[in-house]
């Protein structure tokens, strides 16, 4: 398995990242012991989890995932042998992650709270990955807007500022509790601001940043691509297969049982006008290609100089070993060509 350093911090990380999200609804505690033996035994040492999960998010399930692999941890004893990363969440309006009834924010206490919760859960003395979920202040993300808000972008009156999160970070960072940090779900202006204030006070440097990249959603490759090739903050990208609608599963109105948008009815994001059309001509190009569909999307991904590790996520094993082989795969240059013909016709349909 191919590994690229993640930001400048030292450390390499495979090409394919475990994502765990499922761990706690869709799959079991079992299932998921399961899953992080087989990923550890074909060189993925990288796993992503976050104290938002598992998905859905709900009072009831939150923290499940992290659970379930700090009980692996113990069982197996080999935390050495893993590059763990967690999220703390952003600014929402869910207020059952804190205990007292407030709605998130990443403030110094609820940041604190957080990241103690989770070393508990994930019965580990630290995490080598830190990630700000979402961001603190109002920001349009994971959404098509039909039509530009400027109210989203005005600052909220309780907003912590990134100095404020960045000092915060610094403290768990002296005390040992976290050896590096990441964003998700960020902007360049964001990421930029992060930068600078680092920059300016001598504070943690941002080392990844966490967000959807796939082939009906590029926008990454406008504004953040250059932030992170002269900043040296790779992509971990997540949602390589569009939440399962890049396989094809899903077209026609299709509901496979047991299928995330079966169970949950959350894949909006990929039903959006356009996506669907976009879906079958990539999968056309997979075809042509002689290609996996799930491989094909993964392997897309990691062609790009920009990102560092694909998240990727199974809720079985058939699924697992499928986006794991597709870290060996890389994407000819006809095959990209006929891609980005695609892009140039379909766009981003689901941002």
């Amino acid at each position: 398995m191919e590994h690229r350093p993640l930001g400048r911090t030292g450390l390499k990380v495979p090409v394919i990242c475990l994502g765990t999200m499922t761990w706690g609804q869709q799959n079991t505690e079992a299932e998921g012991h399961e899953q992080m033996d087989y990923a550890l035994d074909q060189g993925v040492n990288f796993f992503d989890t976050a104290e938002l999960y598992s998905i859905p998010p709900s009072p009831e399930t939150q923290g499940s995932t992290e659970k379930i692999i700090g009980n692996w941890f113990k069982a197996r004893k080999n935390r050495d042998k893993v590059i763990l990363a967690t999220k703390v969440v952003g600014r929402s309006e869910m207020d059952w992650f804190r205990g007292d009834g407030s709605k998130s924010r990443l403030t110094p206490a609820q940041m604190r709270f957080a990241l103690e919760r989770s070393l508990r859960n994930l019965q580990t003395e630290y995490v080598d990955l830190y990630q700000l979920h979402f961001p603190e202040r109002p920001i349009a993300w994971g959404s098509n807007p039909t039509r530009f808000d400027p109210e989203i972008y005005r600052p909220a009156a309780d907003e912590s500022s990134i100095a404020e999160q960045l000092e915060t970070l610094q403290t768990f960072v002296k005390e040992g509790k976290v050896r590096h940090i990441g964003l998700s779900n960020e902007s360049p202006w964001g990421t930029m601001r992060f930068l600078a204030e680092s920059e300016a006070k001598g504070l943690p440097r941002v080392a990844s940043i966490q967000n959807a990249y796939n082939l009906v959603n590029r926008t990454y490759e406008t504004g953040l691509a250059e932030v992170s090739m002269r900043e040296d903050i790779g992509l971990l990208a997540y949602s390589a297969l569009g939440q399962g609608y890049l396989t094809g599963k899903y077209l026609d109105g299709a509901r496979p049982a047991g299928a995330r948008t079966t169970l949950f009815n959350r894949g909006q994001r990929y039903e959006k006008p356009g996506t669907e059309d976009a879906v079958r001509d990539y999968l056309a190009i997979a075809k042509e290609a002689g290609l996996d569909p799930a491989t094909f999307a993964i392997a897309f991904t990691l062609d790009k100089p920009f990102v560092t590790s694909t998240i990727i996520g199974a809720t079985t094993m058939e699924q697992l070993k499928i986006a794991i082989a597709a870290g060996h795969v890389r994407l000819p240059a006809d095959v990209h060509a006929k891609i980005d013909a695609v892009h140039q016709l379909r766009g981003n349909p689901a941002p």
